[in-house]
């Protein structure tokens, strides 16, 4: 394990999106709430996120806990992330059962030309202000109907997004390994039964991280799942010492991972520099077009067509295809843009003089398998041995609401007959 824990100081330091002023490391508890009566009768479901943990990761590298875990319980062959297939949006699409289109977190990055501010990932006073965030999370379903919540550092659950911040959280940092994040969860489970959370979400940062630096088919990454497949056996070792019924475990990931063409990216069309016909956004794997003149829209995006190379598509958003809920007909905040450049896998947008990292996401899951995500669940309300087909992550939403017996009060795209065939009742 040394060079897992050397790997691990590494990562801390070099995370995609960690952040860079000093932070406090305190639990934040929201006092005076209680669990009710009803809610104490009610399973636990322990929902953990490893960023970047590509579908075929388990058994690409043979996370042996993992496999044992989803072997007896259910696994999914694949789950696929929602269109962009990054980070913040998709945490976000996992909690709340909304595609990025609807809950508004379209990007790491955008601007929203109503309230006329930036949103940035790393930017604190963003990431905790749920002004910016669509829908309602489980965490905050759940305590609006009388059940105590908890999270680790999952994206939003600082944040007052859909009125109500879990009873316990964290600002997010990087400063807990893993193995300290599953004794906190397990010190949740300790506490009385009416201070004791029923939903508790748990998110870590490493695969992603080493699949940024060093690419996915690094040894570098394989230490990073067998780092998480070690957590996640103590933690479900540790769960089971406590002797607690009907504990649940839903396990997912937000997006796979590709190495991508460093070396030779695409060049961002010259016209686009133009600030006074033009906002872009470039996430390398998306380059998304705002024009300042709506009058334009056409005849920019016919200019980009024409001038466009075999390596990237050009649409004008509307024309986006159907199934990636991403056109204007979905954008209900107006964050998307106009016209959309989408690069073909391996290839990036690159601006001169900036760097790349070796492994990215982001692209098409439907067309691109590596950003394929991970879905297995275990405990006693899922079946066992049980292999279900490839689907969207919004659908996790209704299933895990359903577990914990919590009532969706609002339209949501996820639907609970997608997954309802993975629980014994």
């Amino acid at each position: 394990m040394k060079r897992g824990l050397q790997f691990l100081l590494l990562l801390i330091s070099l995370t995609a999106f960690a952040q860079k002023e000093n932070v406090d490391t305190a639990q934040v508890v929201i006092p005076n709430r209680y669990n009710s009566v009803d809610a104490q009768t009610k399973p636990y479901v322990i929902m953990i996120s490893t960023d970047g943990f590509r579908y075929d990761y388990a058994k690409k590298y043979n996370a042996q806990n993992l496999l044992q875990l989803s072997g007896e319980g259910v696994q999914a062959k694949a789950m696929i992330p929602s269109y962009p297939s990054i980070t913040f949006p998709n945490h976000w699409s996992l909690v709340t059962g909304l595609y990025p289109s609807h809950h508004g977190l379209i990007d790491n990055f955008f601007y929203d030309y109503k309230r006329k501010e930036t949103y940035a990932m790393s930017n604190k006073k963003n990431a905790e202000d749920g002004s910016w965030y669509g829908g309602t999370p489980l965490w905050g379903l759940a305590e609006k109907q009388g059940m105590l919540a908890a999270s680790l550092m999952w994206v939003g659950s600082a944040s007052d997004a859909g009125g109500m911040r879990p009873t316990y959280y964290y600002p997010y940092h990087e400063k807990f390994t893993p193995s300290e994040k599953v004794d906190k969860v397990v010190n949740w489970l300790k506490l009385p039964m009416d201070k004791r959370p029923h939903f508790i979400s748990l998110y870590f940062p490493e695969v992603d991280g080493s699949g940024h630096h060093f690419g996915p088919d690094t040894r570098e990454t394989e230490d990073a799942v067998h780092l998480i497949d070690k957590a996640v056996g103590d933690l479900v070792q540790k769960v089971h010492d406590l002797g607690l019924n009907n504990v649940n475990f839903v396990f997912v990931s937000d997006h796979g991972m590709i190495k991508v063409d460093g070396g030779a990216p695409l060049e961002i069309p010259a016209m686009l520099f133009n600030k006074d016909q033009f906002d872009f956004y470039n996430s390398q794997t998306l380059l998304r077009v705002y024009v300042k003149n709506p009058d334009e829209v056409k005849a920019v995006y016919k200019q980009l067509a024409a001038e466009k190379t075999d390596d990237y598509e050009v649409y004008l958003d509307k024309k986006l295809p159907k199934y990636l809920h991403f056109a204007t007909r979905d954008d209900r905040y107006n964050r998307i843009g106009q016209i959309l450049l989408i690069p073909k896998a391996p290839k990036i947008f690159l601006e001169k003089g900036k760097k790349t990292s070796v492994g990215k996401h982001g692209y098409n899951p439907k067309t691109v398998p590596e950003m394929k995500a991970t879905f297995y669940a275990w405990g006693p309300v899922f079946k066992n041995n049980l292999v279900i087909d490839e689907f969207s992550n919004v659908n996790v939403y209704p299933l895990v609401a359903d577990v914990l017996g919590l009532k969706i009060d609002q339209h949501v795209d996820g639907k609970l007959k997608v997954l309802k065939q993975v629980l014994k009742k």
